[in-house]
């Protein structure tokens, strides 16, 4: 499985190939339960101290035809003794429960490669229903892999025969007997998974009974069947000390924003609409009521923006998230919320457009979406996360710019950060920043000026006077003396009364911008990985950073000189990034997408940058990059 593996014997007198990491896959249906059996081995590797990285990979379908190749589930993971930053390129061990699980993911298992399969799936129908003409365990097509048969489906329903399930109820446990095989092979330890299910199924004592005894029926067969001479094994990799946990992106996000809050001391005040991959923020925050937090299930999207502005308008922090659909259906309210200047902050979770697209693919294709996907001069904040754990302080991150600048702000999360996971350090609570909120609570005093389009007035509350960096006020409605009117038509600098003077909307639209420029003051400098000047740029932005960091070592070790730059700041860029690019004779811009953020810096830097681009709702490989480097240098 790997160059670096060496060979010893366990006490058990097995041989036990040592490796540097694995990469693996569960696939079967979608009522196979593979991304629970994922799930589970990913925890278990977390706890035993290996770096992880995992790929969910779910189908489009709500419930395709069983069996077919539309209905194909799959759980990557890969975990290692080293630091890792991707779910891995090509595939150490598959498991597949039936023919279009192996048709739809042979491709990516290694030569030589272990292929588990659930030899009872592939009777005639089952291979019909992933359109196979001849039986792929019969016809030799598979010499190039070292094939393990086993009849899971006969096994476990030998294993749970004595729990009095129904003949459903009783294949419904067969994932844990793949996973007790798997555990067995990669000698990972049942014990955390059978305190879960004990936990899981305490009212359900014959399906708890069911399970373990599954989960055991396959641990014991890797152990006994001559099959299956080898195990591996993947030593703990060298952290920082600290507190980890396991954690995706999504649980990163909802965190991160209630940290916010709480830094903060204003109530967190969620609202949307359920849509994949952006529902479980809503999932997340609904289960932290002791927070404080407030979570509403709107009707649709528009009402779910809406909701998420008047709270903003009424002192909370507003947050509404979905993904690019929906971001379409918010756009008119949330040049309401640039118009007002109210600090919302709208999550889109990107994935494969247009239209319905690819619902629960990956993508990186909204960021001119997010830039300019409104009517009129509508500058918003754009911010990115780079790593599922990376959610979390960006999500902190846009409450600060939304709250500090009274500006929309735009999280751009895509589908394989929100779904994988990695290891994350629980942060120090008391090392967390302060954001620093303060209320108006008296109307504005007359200083004696006369500004352009106004004189202020004794007594009277001014709600767009403005600060140094061009910062409105942040008046809560019912505080006595601070009536103000508010809305979407045009406002009056200083007064925020109506005005339809050319003059005064040139005034405002470049106010709005430049306040929105005035956060790179406060934002950090680029920091240039890898080689600080050279032959060539890497230049990526949100989920593609593993793949390019990765990409950058490997190109490193052959001496190749080459950084890497990731943009989690995208609107406005780092006030350091003109003077990066000075220090590079090559750009390189790898995208999920047709050349996005490629477009921007060619026309703000002038830079003749090239992209490299893929739109196929999965992730980058590092071998895809690193072919594109050798082609750039050469």
């Amino acid at each position: 499985m790997s160059a670096t593996a060496t060979l010893s014997v366990s006490t058990s007198g097995r041989k036990v190939q040592e490796v540097e990491s694995i990469t693996i896959r569960f696939a079967g249906d979608s009522g196979d339960g593979m991304q629970l059996a994922g799930t589970q081995f990913t925890n278990v590797s977390a706890i035993m101290g290996n770096d992880i990285a995992t790929f969910p990979d779910f189908p489009a379908e709500i419930r395709a035809p069983a069996g077919t190749l539309a209905g194909v589930s799959g759980f990557q993971v890969h975990f290692a003794s080293t630091d890792i930053h991707t779910p891995g390129d090509r595939l150490n061990c598959l498991i597949v429960m039936n023919p279009a699980a192996l048709k739809t993911n042979l491709k990516d298992l290694e030569d030589g490669g272990v292929l588990i399969v659930n030899s009872d799936s592939f009777g005639p129908n089952d291979l019909n229903k992933a359109k196979y003409k001849v039986n792929p365990l019969e016809d030799g097509s598979l010499k190039g892999y070292r094939v393990i048969r086993v009849p899971i489906d006969k096994l476990n329903r030998e294993s749970v025969k004595e729990c009095n399930l129904s003949p459903r109820e009783a294949d419904r446990c067969k994932n844990f007997f793949a996973l007790g095989l798997v555990y067995w092979m990669f000698e990972r330890p049942m014990d955390a998974t059978l305190k879960w299910i004990k936990d899981k199924f305490s009212k359900k004592i014959d399906v708890l009974e069911a399970n373990t005894r599954a989960l055991k029926a396959g641990y014991n067969y890797g152990e006994t069947v001559e099959a299956m001479p080898v195990q591996y094994r993947v030593a703990k990799a060298k952290i920082a000390p600290g507190t980890y946990r396991k954690i995706t992106g999504n649980e990163a996000l909802a965190m991160g924003l209630v940290a916010a809050s709480q830094m903060a001391e204003k109530q967190l005040v969620f609202s949307g609409y359920p849509i994949t991959p952006a529902s479980d923020i809503l999932h997340q925050l609904a289960d932290m009521k002791n927070f404080g937090v407030k979570t509403l299930q709107a009707e649709d999207e528009i009402a779910g923006v809406g909701a998420a502005i008047g709270a903003a308008y009424g002192g909370a922090i507003g947050v509404t998230a979905t993904s690019g659909p929906g971001i379409c259906l918010k756009a008119e309210a949330i040049g309401l919320a640039v118009m007002t200047e109210l600090p919302l902050v709208v999550i889109n979770v990107q994935r494969g457009g247009p239209s319905t697209g690819l619902p629960t693919k990956t993508e990186q294709a909204d960021l001119l979406q997010a830039m300019f996907g409104r009517n009129g001069e509508c500058p918003v904040a754009i911010i990115a996360p780079q790593s599922p754990g990376d959610c979390f302080d960006m999500a902190f991150e846009a409450v600060r710019i939304a709250t500090e600048f009274m500006v929309p702000t735009f999280l751009l999360s895509d589908g394989y950060i929100a779904n994988g996971a990695e290891p994350w350090a629980i942060p120090d609570v008391k090392k967390l920043p302060k954001i620093s909120i303060v209320h108006p609570t008296e109307p504005n005093s007359n200083d004696g000026t006369t500004h352009e389009n106004g004189t202020e007035e004794p007594g009277k509350f001014l709600p767009y006077k403005r600060n140094p960096m061009l910062v409105r006020p942040w008046a809560v409605p019912g505080t006595p003396g601070l009536e103000h009117r508010i809305g979407g038509i045009e406002k009056q600098d200083i007064t925020g009364n109506v005005n339809y003077e050319p003059a005064n909307h040139e005034h405002m639209v470049h106010t709005r911008a430049q306040k929105v420029a005035n956060i790179a003051q406060t934002i950090p400098d680029l920091v240039i990985e890898g080689d600080q000047e050279g032959d060539l740029l890497l230049i990526g932005w949100g989920g593609t950073y593993g793949s390019i960091a990765t990409a950058l070592q490997r190109a490193r070790r052959k001496g190749t000189k080459i950084g890497q730059i990731h943009f989690r700041y995208l609107n406005p860029f780092p006030k350091n990034t003109s003077e990066v690019f000075k220090r590079f004779k090559k750009f390189l811009v790898p995208e999920l997408n047709s050349g996005q953020l490629l477009l921007l810096l060619r026309a703000m830097f002038l830079i003749d940058a090239k992209g490299l681009n893929k739109v196929q709702g999965r992730p980058f490989l590092v071998s895809e990059i690193e072919e594109a480097i050798e082609k750039a240098i050469a």
